[in-house]
């Protein structure tokens, strides 16, 4: 009897390990269902909320002003998406992972901005007036048949309307103040808080890094240097500095997440510091060195792959933080002008005389389940990397 002998078992990496602890955790699975709901929204938000028809039929011609006005985001966003959703079925690494979604990012980005155009002037009311006059054959309109800035001015007064308080009992979370509807409001407002939150701790990321690994590895005079400048921005309140900024800057997007990740970028550098001031003695640091390697391959190839756990805690958290930011400044009137916030939306619940309830509950709400998952999510991932706290749970 011949025996065939079968290649071995390859042991599970680090990384499916802390993943399969952490999904081991009611807590980090409701936190994770939600998050994946908020980037299924983000992603698909025009599909959801949206004024335009996303399919008509006129005089027999067939036409989908959806997608002649979607934007160069949202074609990036659903490349970047289908790209991870085949790397997830293909379980990639994680380098495949970095590499596959920034060069689809890179690419889609810049194909789309150079030949996605949508028109300039959008005119929402003027399909639900052609379908009243009987001009289409057929329409099929998005599940939400408004979108964020639809304003509905063809209906007179709509503005501050309770949840299905409307005619037609189809502003299921009810109406702003100008009028457009909440539930499409905070559909495509995820974008916002996902954008901000991710892209924001990930400048802080990148600067606490960079700066706390330099601490860490030189120490001495760069290392004092490098605490007196993490100290000043400790002292000076977070919620200043961001006031402080937006008040001498243009409020944008991409400025606000800017400024929220150059100020809180403090706390990932004692994080760093703390890791690279224990590793820089281990002996594998010493090979390095010794093999002459430069100093960038030590500090992010060697060094920083083996003290990025806490890293990655923290980070949970700083998203957390990013999107409170972001809320607050909207909520204080100092957020973005023109698109949809949570923030925003939460500062129109006592603007009025009146207290509009659904104005708070509904965002508030939203903001208060987003940063709960983060933080169930970032407690899980703390309990798998710990090991101290792995011994004393046994």
């Amino acid at each position: 009897m011949i025996r065939t002998l079968s290649p071995p078992r390859r042991g599970r990496s680090y990384a499916v390990q802390v993943a399969r602890e952490v999904l081991t955790q009611w807590g980090a699975r409701l936190g994770l269902a939600w998050i994946g709901l908020l980037v299924f929204l983000a992603v698909f938000a025009p599909f959801l909320a949206n004024s335009h028809p996303l399919l008509l039929s006129q005089d027999g011609q067939l036409d989908s002003p959806l997608v002649r006005y979607l934007t160069p985001a949202d074609v990036t966003l659903l490349a970047l998406f289908f790209t991870g959703l085949l790397l997830a079925l293909s379980r990639a690494s994680l380098r495949t992972w970095l590499g596959g979604l920034g060069s689809v990012l890179l690419l889609a980005g810049t194909l789309s901005a150079a030949w996605v155009q949508p028109p300039a002037l959008a005119i929402y009311e003027q399909y639900r007036q052609q379908e009243a006059a009987g001009e289409y054959d057929w329409v099929v309109y998005a599940p939400i048949p408004y979108s964020p800035k639809d304003y509905q001015r063809d209906r007179g007064e709509t503005g501050l309307q309770p949840p299905l308080a409307s005619p037609k009992k189809d502003h299921w979370f009810g109406t702003e103040e100008n009028g457009a509807d909440v539930l499409a409001r905070m559909v495509h407002a995820s974008r916002i808080a996902l954008g901000i939150g991710f892209i924001a701790t990930g400048i802080a990321l990148a600067l606490g890094i960079l700066i706390g690994g330099l601490m860490g590895y030189f120490s001495g005079a760069v290392d004092i240097i490098g605490m007196r400048l993490v100290e000043i921005f400790e002292a000076v309140p977070t919620l200043f500095l961001l006031l402080t900024f937006v008040a001498f800057f243009e409020r944008s997007l991409y400025l606000l997440m800017v400024i929220i990740g150059i100020t809180s970028w403090s706390g990932y550098a004692r994080y760093v510091r703390a890791e690279f001031l224990r590793l820089r003695q281990q002996d594998f640091v010493q090979a390095a060195l010794a093999c002459g390697l430069p100093l960038h391959s030590i500090l992010f190839r060697h060094m920083l792959p083996n003290g990025i756990g806490p890293i990655l805690v923290a980070a949970s958290f700083g998203v957390a933080s990013a999107i409170l930011a972001e809320a607050v400044l909207s909520f204080l009137g100092l957020g973005l002008v023109d698109d949809p916030s949570w923030g925003q939306m939460l500062n129109q619940a006592v603007r009025s005389s009146t207290f509009n309830w659904w104005m708070a509950a509904f965002p508030g709400g939203a903001i208060f389940l987003t940063v709960f998952a983060y933080n169930l999510v970032g407690e899980a991932l703390r309990d798998a990397i710990d090991p101290y706290l792995k011994k004393s749970l046994r």
